[in-house]
């Protein structure tokens, strides 16, 4: 075979670090440049790590991500890609070293009584609540056959709970404009992370749904003076509730299952409103 006769070389395949940190680099819209900046290091070689022409020290793998902010599952992941051991364990929550993690949580639920609060994972299933909500969710009929309607697969997932007509979408008297907020937010926390595949399933799931908003949901509040906190308004027949929620995390978390972990809690918006959650405690 001539030289002319051997086929053309095809671009080379980056390696798998390298194929990882592109995605993450351009997921983040950084530059070579300015990814190279902030890491310490050249241009040049972040050039190479990307195409795989270089492999990172462990310390380097590291240090790229952390400029880029990766979760901890996903800089576990850099890491194998790279060739190293993670370095963030991943302890179910109801193992012996979590006890801890758990105490602070039924510590939060039980101190936020009479008002709901729940513990969602990253993809947001439901893993421990108070009794308030769990009587709060009650309210939609008996908990086994409601939990069977709006999330067959068992898990629990407050979203689908949220989103689906024969869940809370049937009771909220604001649906169109909360459910344009939460379903923003869903798409948010996929952006933010397209890897994590339970919860881009969460999201092709809700937006299957009957009555989910259309993309002009949110105009009028582009337009106006919107409150600090947007509220829930739950028909309740010849009553109103009105609560607003705060989600909270772990601040100094080191494992990947706590990291994830969120308490959602929830407030009353009015005097009825608080009045009926004391109620339904009693």
């Amino acid at each position: 075979m001539t030289p002319s006769e051997h086929p053309p070389l095809q671009p080379r395949e980056p390696a798998p670090f390298g194929r990882l940190l592109r995605q993450w680099r351009a997921l983040r819209k950084r530059s070579q440049l300015d990814l190279a900046l902030e890491a310490n290091v050249s241009q040049r070689h972040l050039s190479f790590l990307e195409s795989g022409r270089a492999q990172p020290s462990r310390e380097m793998a590291l240090a790229l991500a952390e400029v880029l902010d990766l979760p901890w599952r996903e800089r576990n992941l850099l890491l194998n890609a790279a060739g190293f051991a993670a370095v963030f364990p991943q302890r179910a929550l109801q193992t012996d070293e979590m006890a801890i993690v758990r105490q602070g949580l039924a510590l939060t639920l039980r101190h936020h009584e009479p008002y709901p609060a729940v513990v969602v994972n990253r993809h947001w299933d439901m893993l421990m609540s108070n009794t308030p909500a769990q009587r709060f969710v009650g309210l939609l009929g008996p908990a086994d056959e409601l939990w069977q309607r709006v999330d067959p697969g068992g898990g629990h997932n407050v979203m689908r709970l949220t989103f689906h007509p024969q869940g809370m979408q049937a009771r909220l008297k604001n649906w169109p404009t909360v459910s344009a907020l939460l379903l923003s937010r869903l798409q948010r926390e996929v952006a933010a992370d397209p890897t994590y595949e339970p919860l881009r399933q969460v999201l092709a799931d809700v937006s299957g749904f009957p009555g989910m908003p259309s993309g002009t949901a949110l105009e009028g509040w582009a337009q106006a003076m919107a409150p600090p906190v947007f509220p829930l308004e739950f028909d309740l027949g010849a009553d109103t509730l009105r609560v607003f929620t705060m989600v909270s995390t772990f601040g100094t978390a080191l494992d990947i299952t706590a990291e994830e972990l969120r308490v959602e809690t929830f407030f009353p918006a009015d005097d009825f409103s608080r009045d009926f959650f004391r109620m339904l405690a009693a």
